[in-house]
């Protein structure tokens, strides 16, 4: 997908906490997409790897739409963690009572440019 100022990649209803996911998008505001993707490999959250596969996904893109981009030459220029909708669950507890149990899901947008100024 091409945005006016970069290329854009969506992930819809992953079933992670955005308020979990989010600590990990702030490491790599700003960053170069080798250097985002080198920091999301070695972090041990399951958000890591989530926002790593939405990355390489906008890379991909963003290669696809303009043959002479390298790599080296993207940043990632945004990157949004959107709460989704909520799978209910019922949790049973003790003496006849229940609880609900929610599963929070999240929608991750990555937004790459081209480094300016070179």
């Amino acid at each position: 997908m091409v945005e006016t100022n970069g290329y854009k990649a969506v992930t819809k209803f992953l079933i992670a906490s955005p308020t979990k996911v989010r600590p990990v998008a702030n490491v790599i505001k700003r960053k170069s997409c080798s250097e985002a993707a080198a920091i999301l490999a070695n972090m041990p959250q399951k958000g890591a790897k989530l926002i790593g596969g939405t990355l390489k996904s906008a890379v991909a893109n963003a290669l696809f739409a303009n043959k002479k981009l390298d790599e080296d030459m993207l940043y990632v220029k945004e990157i949004r963690i959107d709460e989704g909708p909520r799978l209910k669950r019922v949790w049973f507890r003790g003496k006849g009572r229940a609880d609900m149990l929610l599963k929070r899901m999240c929608h991750i947008t990555v937004i790459v440019a081209e480094k300016a100024g070179e």
